[in-house]
């Protein structure tokens, strides 16, 4: 009995970390895949950059807690010398799971503009 003690001492709390590493990576490929996708969809003829900015929002919504997601944004930029449209959602992940106090992080997704060319 003072063996499982001893070793669970060690092996929760690292298993934890692993499953918060995990929840986090997630967290964040999901919020980076919704931005690229935004801005694809913004970069659309005929589209603007308010559309791809609602089209991440609506990807990010019932995927992640919307507590998490603090801003999305969409503006048309210059990508190498073409019109282009990025969008930027601010989130942050909690320390401790979904909830406590936690790391604030940034993703961008950029697409070239399509012209009527």
């Amino acid at each position: 009995m003072v063996d499982f003690v001893l070793v669970s001492v060690l092996v929760v709390p690292l298993f934890l970390a692993v499953l918060q590493v995990g929840l986090y990576l997630y967290i964040r490929n999901t919020i980076t895949a919704a931005a690229s996708e935004g801005a694809h969809y913004a970069a659309v003829l005929n589209r603007d950059p308010a559309d791809g900015e609602e089209h991440a929002r609506r990807l990010v919504t019932g995927v992640v807690r919307d507590e998490l997601v603090e801003a999305v944004t969409a503006e048309p930029v210059e990508i190498e010398g073409q019109p282009g449209v990025r969008v930027v959602v601010k989130a942050h992940m909690p320390a401790l799971g979904l909830w406590g106090p936690g790391l604030g992080f940034e993703v961008e997704g950029h697409a070239v503009k399509e012209t009527g060319e």
